[in-house]
């Protein structure tokens, strides 16, 4: 194949399944995109110059560190890229979107309730809204939101269609934009709860954020985010402090 044919494996203290992987990785990146699939083992072997072990090793590297998917009987195929957060105050939705994935969610809680006190000890005395979501891209589970909101500040917003950004309802029909959020970010094991909505074993690794949100200075949103880390990253520019 041509994208494979200004690459080589070469003589030289790398293993030949350590040169694979980074030469098809670089493909994965550099030439397809996201459900294309990789040419075939039998391809591999004979471009290059290896063994079925030494692709087979190649391409299991790459599948655990998610750059592709393989499939029996199917074939090999360019895993969707991580959601890449910068971790602004933007809502999911405007962050799948800038990305190039279409959003929606899958609502699996939507109701008025009493908050637990860890809850009510940001928004006030309930009773609140409860929406727990799961958060899709391209139809792909990303997350499990489970949020709580102000129901004084926005007391027709289970009324409204939450599948996409909340956010987007609050600022434009309860003027309550979000202007500013605390969030604590930890690891965590999935819950069967968790697992069954994302599509992951029972007590695989997740990243959970947890966001104090707040509008002018009034309390708006707690809201718990468990993410599958395969399809979610975070970014942070540092810079050097003042002395």
């Amino acid at each position: 194949m041509a994208l494979l044919s200004r690459h080589s494996i070469e003589p030289g203290p790398l293993p030949k399944h350590a040169q694979l992987k980074e030469i098809l990785t670089e493909v994965c990146h550099d030439d397809l995109r996201p459900g294309d699939s990789l040419p075939s083992e039998r391809v591999l072997e004979e471009v290059f110059g290896v063994s079925r072990i030494t692709v087979r090793r190649a391409i299991g590297d790459m599948v655990a560190d998610g750059t592709v998917e393989s499939f029996r009987g199917k074939g090999t195929f360019v895993a969707k890229r991580p959601l890449r957060s910068d971790l602004s105050l933007g809502s999911f939705t405007a962050e799948m979107t800038q990305q190039g994935a279409e959003p929606s969610a899958m609502i699996l809680v939507s109701e008025r309730a009493e908050p637990p006190e860890s809850v009510a000890q940001f928004l006030g005395d309930g009773p609140h809204v409860h929406l727990v979501r799961v958060r899709l891209g391209d139809g792909l589970p990303y997350s499990v939101d489970d949020g709580w909101y102000n129901a004084h500040l926005a007391p027709g917003l289970l009324g409204r269609s939450v599948h996409k950004s909340v956010y987007s309802i609050l600022a434009s029909e309860f003027d309550v934009p979000i202007d500013e959020a605390e969030q604590v970010c930890t690891a965590a094991a999935a819950t069967a709860d968790v697992g069954r909505a994302l599509g992951i074993d029972v007590g695989q690794p997740v990243l959970r954020i947890r966001r104090l949100s707040s509008s002018r200075g009034r309390p708006v949103e707690v809201c718990t985010s468990t993410y599958r880390p395969d399809r979610y990253t975070l970014r942070m520019r540092l810079h050097g402090g003042r002395e």
